[in-house]
């Protein structure tokens, strides 16, 4: 990539608060599939992340953050003020859709056809919303 002068940056991980490390863990890796990427002791606290199965390496994961005090216990599920938070793409809605009901996902609605895509809104068990979509 030719040097342009602007900075080359990416998101590298977006936190996630939750009650507790592994039920958050429990829930992503082992119902929904996502890979561990890395789960490191750092004594006070773990450092831990995830990543949606088939994602490329350079893509952004998920940091699974316990929360550690009431503030940080009280935004568990409402990081966006209840606004659908977090969007997870998919190559094959069908497929990942049946997958997830069959997994235990709780789904908010039907699927729906918008201009964008196929989508429907999904809750964690954390009472975090998320979108399952299939881009056009």
């Amino acid at each position: 990539m030719p040097d342009t002068g602007m900075p080359q940056q990416t998101i590298g991980a977006i936190t996630l608060v939750v009650p507790d490390y592994d039920q958050a863990l429990a829930f992503y890796v082992g119902q929904l599939g996502f890979t561990l990427v890395e789960d490191l002791d750092q004594g006070h606290k773990r450092w831990v992340t995830v990543r949606p199965p088939g994602s490329p390496s350079t893509s952004a994961t998920l940091l699974i953050a316990q929360a550690a005090n009431d503030d940080q216990r009280a935004a568990i599920g409402n990081q966006s003020g209840g606004r659908v938070f977090l969007f997870l793409e998919t190559d094959d809605f069908d497929r990942d859709h049946r997958r997830m009901i069959a997994a235990g996902v709780k789904f908010e609605e039907s699927p729906r056809d918008e201009i964008y895509g196929r989508v429907a809104v999904w809750r964690d068990p954390f009472g975090n919303r998320w979108d399952l979509l299939q881009r056009k």
